[in-house]
């Protein structure tokens, strides 16, 4: 059951794709039709998940469910991670691979291979200050008030 994101309670578990590159407008149209038609369907073991998304600075696919209603299964989850390999494959970019980071740039969304954000952090291109995004965050409410922080505040931190 696909609801609006900002319905869903803060508990609500959240997943955080980040994309190698920005999405165009007309992929971002298409991408949204994908994801309402998903998320329509989703289920649990034939149960239907309550669950919604957001597609954040053209390139960070948020998804959200409401676990209160029914919970996330092994299936249910195996069948989002085919659902983003699809996406990666028909827009030619990367939305699994957890060892890219993103961070901001001025206004800009920078992505950079981890060991290349490591090398820039020595050589003090990045520093304890720069907004990352902590795509490790579980919830919603961790999401909205721990997903875009300074490096300090998150994994990234160890680096600085």
């Amino acid at each position: 059951m696909l609801v609006e994101f900002n319905t869903l309670p803060d508990e609500s578990r959240v997943w955080i794709f980040q994309a190698s590159r920005s999405f165009s407008e007309e992929e971002l149209q298409q991408l949204r039709q994908e994801l309402d038609a998903f998320i329509a369907d989703w289920t649990a073991h034939g149960s239907e998940l309550r669950a919604g998304y957001e597609i954040r600075y053209n390139r960070f696919i948020i998804l959200a469910l409401d676990q209160t209603l029914n919970a996330a299964t092994g299936c249910s989850i195996d069948a989002s991670v085919r659902f983003i390999q699809q996406l990666e494959q028909k827009y030619k970019v990367e939305l699994l691979d957890k060892m890219n980071v993103s961070y901001k740039q001025g206004d800009f969304v920078a992505y950079k291979p981890l060991v290349d954000f490591k090398k820039m952090a020595k050589q003090k291109a990045v520093s304890k200050n720069t907004i990352v995004f902590n795509n490790l965050v579980t919830n919603k409410h961790e999401y909205q008030n721990h997903w875009e922080v300074p490096a300090e505040e998150s994994w990234h931190g160890r680096f600085m």
